[in-house]
């Protein structure tokens, strides 16, 4: 015997009706639209952080800003003097120091006395000239004696020739004796004290003399080196395969340890005729501005700028997030608020990249702590 199922139409209205209420009593209770509110999506690659946060620590944002187009990446160079405004300044004659006159930094004006000294060969130039001068004036008195001689019949001509030579001999070392002191810058009033001076104005950037001190003229290295330090040189040893992308007056930019976020600028000077046969490089100088900062001997990295006016944003590889086939930057909308935003590059390079489209000049892009920021944007999802 089979039995028939008869819903209870009563009862099934109830529940519905129960059911309803439910609904409503959850949508208006404050604790769940709360947890309904914390679970809300947030919109697509945005990021925002709080005040005191540690990702905030970590993080580093600056402003981009354009630049002229790279034609290479930076090559390995170094601060040089200026050896149009350089004088290394040797010893001429030898002797002992007697007195240092100059100290490594201190400024110096043409002709200005670096070292005192005590100089035998100074006083032997003053002894020959004193000489060759007594020497003159006795062959001149001679050979007028002689002349005399001659008009009045009795000396012969053959004797005053003789006196018109040992004439011209006296005074040709008289000539000879005079242009030593002068090259020495001493007189014949002067004895063998001897003062070395500086032959420009500048700073004195080298010493390497001390009181008591041998001199010698031939000495490998100068006693004192003189310069002008706002005038300086950037030397490059240049690739033989970037040799086509450089040329004379071609604009560089330079970059120091000692000054990261600083940019100085410059200009190709001379290239090199020659390849070095052992490093397969050409020498290149080039003129920069140093601003008062740069020191001889520091290590830099140079990069040759396009001659167009063409420019480009500059990023460190650290401010991008590779993704597939697509390159991102965490740009910084307001404080504490990122967005991940697509970029085209232009070129990139070892340390750097160029950016093509997708920024703007002044917008602030986070170049350190990206991968941190792309990970909870991550997460978040």
């Amino acid at each position: 015997m089979r039995l028939a199922f008869i819903p209870n139409t009563h009862a099934m209205k109830l529940s519905g009706w129960l059911i309803l209420l439910a609904g409503l009593w959850c949508s208006m209770h404050p604790l769940h639209a709360a947890e309904k509110n914390t679970t809300a999506p947030r919109m697509a690659n945005e990021i925002v952080l709080t005040a005191g946060s540690p990702q905030v620590a970590s993080l580093k944002v600056e402003a981009v800003t354009e630049i002229p187009v790279p034609v290479t990446e930076p090559l390995n160079g170094k601060i040089m003097l200026d050896e149009n405004r350089t004088a290394r300044i040797f010893s001429p004659v030898a002797g002992r120091a007697m007195a240092i006159k100059a100290q490594v930094g201190d400024q110096v004006k043409a002709g200005q006395a670096l070292l005192v000294m005590d100089s035998p060969d100074v006083g032997g130039a003053v002894a020959d000239a004193r000489k060759a001068q007594v020497d003159l004036q006795l062959k001149q008195q001679v050979l007028e004696r002689n002349r005399m001689l001659m008009e009045g019949g009795v000396l012969a001509k053959k004797e005053v020739e003789t006196s018109q030579a040992d004439f011209s001999l006296a005074r040709a070392e008289t000539a000879r004796a005079s242009a030593r002191l002068k090259n020495l810058g001493v007189t014949t009033s002067a004895n063998d004290t001897y003062s070395l001076r500086s032959p420009i104005s500048g700073t004195v950037v080298d010493r390497k003399i001390n009181p008591g001190s041998e001199i010698r003229p031939d000495a490998a290295d100068p006693l004192f080196i003189v310069t002008d330090p706002t005038n300086l040189w950037a030397s490059i040893d240049l690739p033989e395969r970037d040799l086509s992308r450089i040329t004379q007056g071609q604009k560089v930019s330079v970059q120091v340890d000692a000054y990261p976020d600083e940019v100085f600028s410059g200009e190709v000077k001379t290239i090199g005729v020659m390849v070095d046969t052992t490093t397969r490089r050409i020498p290149v100088r080039c003129v920069i501005e140093s601003k008062g900062k740069l020191k001889p001997e520091m290590y830099a990295r140079i990069t040759p700028l396009d001659n167009s006016q063409h420019k480009v944003i500059r990023l460190p590889n650290s401010a991008l997030i590779t993704e597939g086939l697509y390159s991102y930057v965490f740009v910084e909308e307001r404080p504490l608020h990122f967005r991940k935003r697509v970029v085209t590059l232009d070129v990139q390079r070892r340390e750097y990249a160029t950016v093509k489209q997708g920024l703007k000049a002044g917008e602030r892009v986070v170049t350190g702590g990206a991968i941190l920021l792309n990970s909870d944007l991550s997460v978040n999802k």
